[in-house]
């Protein structure tokens, strides 16, 4: 059974699960989905397009896949999907896809606090935590259990790896790879985030073998292709490396420097 306030105006074409609590205020459209155990707090606005995992919290006058804020978005069908046990706080912005690629998302169990934002067409992973204020620009990608700090902001199209952290305030122009501590404007490589890894089970050895990575990539005095050169020539054994040479590889707009 559902426990929806009087005052709150839901379409009673959405789709909604059971246990689901809406609080005062609170407007959920037609093409809504959400499903079991989930909290919708005062005065959120759940848009066309949501389509929202169990368990999910969301707190007062948060915006759920409202329209891109991008000119060239002519009203097309995309979606904005919000993974199981997340928490989304208070006055945070989620905008959906555009025609490019369809959807805007954000996984299982990540915590996005007061006032951020997430724009078109963003796909951030599992565990990820956004502090307050961070502001993510469009086509961004945040993988499986980076941290941004608080006020932190991302330039489009970039791409934060896994495990990484970025520190108060800073910005991202670059790519910033798997695994790192940065921070600083203009942003810099900081080291590796050990303190981070040693708390999401990573072996002592995998660590060494990851410093070792990041040293040849930042600290030898060769450049990042001779770097990684030499990197996959010695460790590309280990899969967590595999997993930097693959990301740096890929990277369309460079990695952040040192």
């Amino acid at each position: 059974m559902n426990n929806i306030h009087p005052t709150a105006i839901v379409s009673n074409k959405a789709k909604l699960g059971d246990n689901i609590t809406v609080a005062p205020y609170a407007i959920i459209e037609d093409d809504v989905e959400i499903g079991n155990d989930c909290q919708i707090g005062p005065s959120v606005v759940i848009y066309n397009g949501a389509r929202i995992g169990n368990r999910v919290k969301i707190k007062q006058s948060a915006s759920v896949s409202h329209i891109p804020q991008d000119l060239k978005f002519q009203n097309e069908i995309s979606y904005f999907y919000v993974g199981d046990d997340t928490v989304i706080h208070e006055f945070a912005t989620l905008h959906r896809g555009t025609k490019e690629t369809g959807f805007s998302k954000v996984g299982k169990k990540c915590l996005l606090m007061a006032y951020t934002h997430v724009a078109h067409d963003c796909v951030i992973g599992d565990n990820v935590i956004l502090a307050n204020g961070v502001q993510l620009a469009g086509h961004v990608s945040v993988d499986d259990w980076a941290i941004l700090g608080g006020m932190c902001g991302v330039h489009q199209f970039c791409r934060i790896g896994k495990h990484a952290m970025m520190g108060v305030n800073s910005v991202a122009v670059k790519d910033i790879p798997p695994y790192v501590l940065s921070g600083r404007n203009p942003i810099k490589f900081e080291g590796l985030n050990t303190v981070g890894l040693r708390r999401r089970g990573f072996s002592n050895s995998d660590i060494e073998i990851l410093k070792k990575a990041y040293d040849y990539i930042y600290n030898s005095g060769l450049n990042v292709s001779e770097g990684i050169k030499k990197v996959e020539s010695e460790l590309s054994d280990n899969n967590y490396v595999g997993e930097i040479i693959s990301f740096i590889r890929s990277s369309k707009r460079g990695i952040i420097g040192k």
